[in-house]
């Protein structure tokens, strides 16, 4: 239903008489905005930008706030995210696991292991941490400025200072890191670990060295960081480094 926008005073009766119920309330309301103009030389009726009414107030409500509505009672199921595999998962990493015990029997087993830790970090300092209490003291190196492993290690090592252009070139001797920290220890002692760290960019020929350190000093353990993975594990470091099937 349209309405007209310039019509006269005589005529609108007759427009309210034609329309329905809901329609007279509506235009009824409209009179209060009617401006009545005097310039033609008679009474024209300007309506201002009123929508007519077209639907019914229940459509209204409909119409309008159907769109906005949120179903609350959705029938869909929920995607499965994260799947538990087992207890462990419950349980925090940063927690001591019952491996504690095989963790000490591998160290005395095998004496030289190959650790992998999550790439978060901190899971391995409860496992040093039980080390420590048996009696061990530890040597922590760094893999990527350890140099020749068996020359750093076990003999006497030349280390060239930086002569910055103005000094002579000159070169210190240090002592070999485990006799000088074995000749260190105290008597009560259990022994020596060499913790290496991102031992991961080491050669395979390096790796077997640290595998057969042990060997050549009984008092020293081996444990190198030689990757990461979802939780903490570890393999023998021979198994890593080729030993065991050469044997």
């Amino acid at each position: 239903m349209s309405i007209p926008l310039l019509c006269e005073s005589s005529r609108f009766s007759t427009i309210l008489s034609s329309s329905s119920s809901s329609s007279n309330v509506y235009y009824m309301i409209l009179l209060q905005d009617f401006i009545f103009s005097k310039e033609m030389g008679s009474r024209t009726v300007c309506i201002q930008r009123v929508a007519p009414p077209c639907f019914e107030a229940s459509q209204v409500k409909i119409k309008t706030f159907r769109p906005f509505l949120v179903n609350t009672r959705s029938t869909r199921r929920r995607s499965n995210g994260v799947r538990c595999s087992s207890i462990a998962d419950f349980i925090g990493g940063d927690l001591v696991k019952p491996d504690i015990g095989r963790w000490l029997q591998d160290v005395e087993e095998h004496k030289a292991i190959a650790i992998y830790t999550p790439h978060e970090g901190g899971y391995e300092g409860r496992y040093l941490n039980r080390l420590k209490m048996q009696g061990y003291y530890f040597l922590d190196l760094s893999a990527r400025g350890l140099g020749d492993p068996e020359t750093t290690l076990l003999k006497n090592y030349p280390v060239c200072p930086a002569h910055l252009g103005k000094q002579p070139i000159a070169r210190w001797y240090y002592p070999p890191e485990v006799d000088y920290r074995l000749s260190a220890l105290p008597p009560n002692a259990k022994g020596l670990v060499v913790w290496v760290l991102e031992a991961k960019v080491l050669s395979k020929s390096e790796l077997q060295f640290l595998a057969l350190l042990p060997s050549l000093r009984p008092n020293v353990r081996v444990i190198a960081e030689c990757g990461n993975w979802r939780k903490f594990m570890w393999k023998p470091l021979a198994e890593i480094a080729n030993l065991a099937s050469q044997e």
